[in-house]
């Protein structure tokens, strides 16, 4: 029988006066399922702490306002940045590169080969080949790159895990743990212990010889699928640590290395300041995320999740991102928001749990219905094009470019956050592509700007209601508490002439 995705916070498998499936939620959070009063009732002590804390109270005011000082934020300026400098989630919400019924056509029947120049993580990826129309059966080629080793040595695990595990709901899983978990089952260690070790070793045995600054490729090959990945020797070496934590890792200092980042008590104001933007319930899910680092539905069972995640882990001393990173900064917003949780309509992150599986779902199937290649690099996307077999592509994907951004009264606070998503910034933007000379680069390599774009909007993230319409306070709302600023400007290419270089 299929498990019932939405689960009574109260169930494990020696309850049998639980019903399993969550009907009903509690009406104080609407964060958490059950399967009726019964169990609602028996779950209360356990609940009580986060359904009554005073981060679900409308009154809540940051800790600087209780204790009547300046937060360390303005102390400190605009706020400066905490935590290791590696970003293994991706920040902004991902999107369809593709879009094919937009460009070529749903009934487009040639080959589609895509460049990823400065990937990041597998976001869209996975979205651009979860939406492919189904019309669409032709081979397709992805080249993915990024500088960065612990990037790329994660995806290569993650496409790995999607091109050799069969059963679909043991892949998905798989992946979204060891994407977005601090911790993971001992399935998930499983998979990479038996099935993701040996490929690697075997590629680390062969090349041993080798300098270890020697490029080398290796294909596996799965069927219609393969996958290249394109290391230094000594890189293939370091690829093995993902797969086999430190020894020395417990659970418990595993926990204490990331809370001493993501629970740090010098960073309590920009934690609040995050949260005074957010609703009572979302604030709830936020912290409780910062706390245990499972991306889980508010109320599923942790009592699996003991094994440090050992793409997050692979040393023994530091938990590798900022203490501001967030899953939910790499999805779109409205998307995840329109995501059914049941009747617990708050669980943000269960949302998104539900969201990526579902996103998961479809590319995998997808996966499965397509001939497909893909070719990964770690190098500096300048020196990228030495290397690359092919010297056209149907898209490319450049990563983003802009100089980075970040009184006591909180409302003012809010207030300064939300002035950035009225503003209007298009003649910044025309100031600043000319002063780069855009047009006469483009021209220079046969390219012009897109007057009308048809894969992403150039201004995705800006608010499009008025105030008073329909619907324009909510979309207010979900955009201050997202992770966009309204500043980002997309630009789409396309080729005109030959180019005269």
């Amino acid at each position: 029988m299929t498990t019932p995705e939405l689960i009574c916070a109260n169930w494990d498998p020696t309850n049998i006066d639980c019903k399993k499936e969550g009907r009903y939620t509690c009406k104080n959070c609407y964060l958490i399922l059950y399967c009726g009063p019964v169990c609602q009732k028996a779950h209360w002590t356990r609940h009580r702490s986060e359904c009554k804390s005073p981060l679900n109270k409308k009154t809540w005011q940051p800790a600087w306002v209780l204790e009547n000082r300046k937060p360390s934020f303005i102390a400190e300026g605009l706020g400066e940045q905490f935590g290791m400098k590696k970003y293994l989630w991706g920040n902004i919400p991902a999107f369809d590169v593709l879009r094919l019924g937009s460009n070529e056509g749903e009934e487009y029947g040639g080959v589609i080969r895509i460049l990823f120049a400065a990937s990041g993580d597998l976001r869209n990826i996975v979205k651009t080949i979860a939406e492919l129309p189904s019309s669409y059966s032709h081979p397709l080629e992805l080249t993915i790159n990024d500088r960065d080793f612990e990037i790329v040595a994660r995806n290569v695990i993650l496409l790995l895990i999607a091109l050799i595990v069969e059963e679909v709901d043991e892949a998905v899983d798989c992946i979204i743990h060891l994407w977005y978990s601090a911790f993971v089952r001992e399935s998930d260690v499983d998979v990479l212990r038996h099935r993701i070790r040996p490929l690697i070793e075997d590629v680390c045995n062969k090349i041993k010889d080798k300098k270890p600054e020697s490029l080398l490729a290796k294909t596996w090959t799965f069927g219609r699928h393969s996958l290249r990945v394109v290391l230094q020797r000594s890189s293939w070496d370091r690829l093995v640590s993902f797969v086999d934590p430190p020894a020395s890792l417990t659970a418990d200092r595993a926990r204490e290395l990331r809370a001493t980042i993501t629970l740090a008590e010098s960073r309590k104001d920009y934690r609040d300041r995050y949260m005074y933007c957010q609703s009572p319930s979302h604030r709830i899910a936020f912290n409780k995320f910062r706390e245990d680092g499972l991306l889980l539905p508010f109320g599923s069972s942790r009592n699996e999740f003991r094994e440090p995640n050992r793409t997050f882990f692979h040393t023994a001393n530091t938990w590798p991102m900022k203490d501001n990173a967030d899953p939910l900064h790499g999805w779109s917003l409205d998307e995840v928001s329109a995501t059914t949780t049941g009747p617990a309509t708050a669980d943000i992150y269960g949302k998104l749990y539900f969201y990526i599986r579902g996103m998961l779902r479809s590319f995998l199937g997808r996966l499965r219905s397509l001939k497909l290649s893909f070719e990964l690099f770690q190098l500096d996307a300048v020196s990228l094009p030495d290397h690359l077999e092919n010297n056209s592509f149907s898209r490319i994907e450049l990563p983003p470019k802009g100089m980075p951004t970040s009184h006591n009264d909180p409302e003012l606070i809010k207030f300064n956050l939300g002035r950035d998503l009225v503003r209007t910034y298009g003649h910044i933007f025309d100031r600043y592509s000319k002063k780069f000379m855009f047009r006469d680069a483009a021209d220079l390599l046969g390219a012009a700007m897109k007057d009308t774009h048809t894969i992403i909007d150039k201004w995705p993230y800006r608010l499009k209601l008025r105030p008073g319409q329909p619907g324009a306070q909510e979309e207010f709302d979900r955009c201050i508490s997202g992770g966009m600023s309204g500043k980002e400007r997309y630009v789409e290419w396309k080729r005109v002439h030959m180019g005269m270089i």
